[in-house]
């Protein structure tokens, strides 16, 4: 689940970051019985394919210029986006260090792609970016459109434009997508200082997106993330990223476990979302997803640390040779 969107948005700001117990590949948060997850029922007695499809145009004239609560840079220069210097962290449990020394440099409208073996530190990097309480930063600077990201909550960093997806989005038994959006979105919103989108209104923002992720209504109807296919969980991850909006979206390994058509259908969604202002940096082991969402630059991780920044051809290194090919041990 994105844990610097959609959990880190509606649960952080509905409970607050104590009520969530973590673990290695997402953060689960803990639900009051009380709580206004557990009793949402906002659409649950609403029916889709008929009033609120009728309503739809009505809400969608209303609301014409309705974005995504993310800012917006001009379009008229390309500004540094993410610049980290010497990033060092460790396990905070065990104080294991992971981190050695990272530096990178984002500009707007960059997708970025950041391969390495198994335990190089690719996803503790990604992590360490949105702020996960696993880690803790031992050294170095994260500075995100000019503000120190490490003085910032994860929540306060979702808002300012980061969003994360990991590799084993959670299930969330009892909530249904529509719910679960809508209640993150409107908890953006209010941090925000807008206004709410009531269901319709929502219905109306969140119909258009489904084409994108090539996914039907009744999808919105389903529990998040319960009884998912592989591909359905990845593009659930992509439409959370179209509804919340964000600068940088970090991807941790989408193309795991997805055939070829599932993975052309969610980098066309990730194609869809880019503009000249947003950026994209994405974790993989494999060529294929790098042949669909065409990266500016890609680097590779050896222990701790960014070893080699280059073009395709780095990636087509990889494939053919293995990481021996470019290894610094």
């Amino acid at each position: 689940m994105a844990y610097c969107s959609a959990f880190t948005t509606a649960m952080s700001m509905a409970y607050g970051s104590s009520s969530f117990t973590t673990s290695t590949t997402s953060l689960v948060p803990y639900l009051p019985s009380n709580s206004t997850l557990s009793m949402m029922t906002t659409f649950s007695h609403l029916p889709f394919r008929f009033n609120l499809r009728r309503s739809v145009r009505i809400a969608t004239a209303s609301l014409s210029a309705v974005n995504s609560p993310s800012t917006s840079f001009s379009d008229s220069q390309k500004s540094l986006l993410l610049e980290v210097k010497d990033l060092t962290a460790v396990i905070a449990e065990t104080k294991q260090e992971i981190l050695k020394g990272v530096n990178l440099v984002v500009y707007e409208g960059e997708v970025h792609a950041i391969m390495g073996k198994n335990g190089s530190g690719k996803s503790t990097f990604a992590k360490v970016l949105v702020g996960h309480p696993d880690y803790e930063v031992t050294g170095g600077s994260i500075v995100f459109k000019g503000s120190d990201l490490l003085e910032m909550e994860p929540e306060e960093r979702s808002l300012a434009g980061l969003f994360m997806s990991f590799q084993s989005p959670v299930e969330i038994p009892g909530v249904s997508n529509i719910d679960f959006l809508n209640m993150a979105y409107n908890a953006r919103r209010r941090k925000l200082g807008l206004a709410e989108l009531g269901p319709i209104e929502f219905y109306a923002y969140i119909f258009p997106k489904l084409d994108l992720v090539n996914m039907k209504t009744d999808f919105l109807n389903r529990n998040v993330n319960e009884g998912f296919s592989g591909g359905e969980r990845k593009r659930n991850e992509i439409l959370q990223l179209a509804v919340l909006g964000a600068e940088m979206a970090i991807l941790d390994e989408i193309d795991s476990g997805l055939d070829v058509d599932a993975l052309r259908d969610v980098a066309k969604a990730v194609n869809g979302l880019l503009t000249p202002n947003n950026s994209v940096l994405m974790i993989t082991h494999y060529l294929r997803l790098l042949e669909f969402i065409k990266p500016s630059r890609i680097h590779v991780m050896e222990d701790g640390k960014i070893v080699k920044t280059g073009d395709i051809s780095i990636a087509k290194l990889l494939e053919e040779e293995g990481y021996k090919a470019i290894s610094t041990s």
